[in-house]
């Protein structure tokens, strides 16, 4: 969820997008500490030939090799229409895996709403970012960002 202001289109770009997250191992519940990240360019086979996913790792605890895939078609948008709103904007497919926290940083995009103007290099890890269209003399931002996973 985000407040935009005079900007929509919100989006990762490109398939080398980083999504930081803190995993939580399904069997031992073991979160480390670090952030970790995915992207839809990196695949690793899953073991006996069962396809591949953007992860996988052995639980440090307990030893269980768990696996988180991004589902390349599920991501989508943050829109002008979507404002101070939760939208889902990317699905994961994971196995043994939970997804706790994540962390926006840099690689996000976005338009300008009535202007169209590209925004190709917003960097939320602060949660907010703002600039200036000056197309239509408007200043221009993302405030407030937010998150939640929701189990499917």
């Amino acid at each position: 969820m985000a407040t935009l202001e005079n900007v929509t289109k919100v989006r990762p770009l490109g398939d080398d997008f980083r999504w930081f997250l803190k995993l939580k191992c399904g069997n031992c519940g073991e979160i480390p500490d670090k952030w970790q990240y995915i992207t839809l360019v990196e695949s690793v086979p899953l073991k006996g030939g069962r396809g591949s996913a953007s992860m996988v790792q052995k639980c440090k605890l307990c030893a269980r090799e768990n696996s988180i895939d991004i589902l390349g078609d599920t991501i989508t948008p943050y829109n002008a229409e979507d404002n101070e709103r939760f939208k889902t904007m990317v699905q994961f497919e994971c196995r043994g895996l939970e997804p706790v926290d994540f962390q926006p940083q840099a690689g996000f995009a976005a338009e300008g709403a009535e202007s169209g103007t590209q925004f190709p290099e917003i960097n939320l890890l602060e949660k907010d970012w703002t600039d200036y269209d000056e197309k239509v003399s408007e200043s221009v931002g993302i405030y407030e960002v937010t998150h939640q996973f929701i189990k499917c």
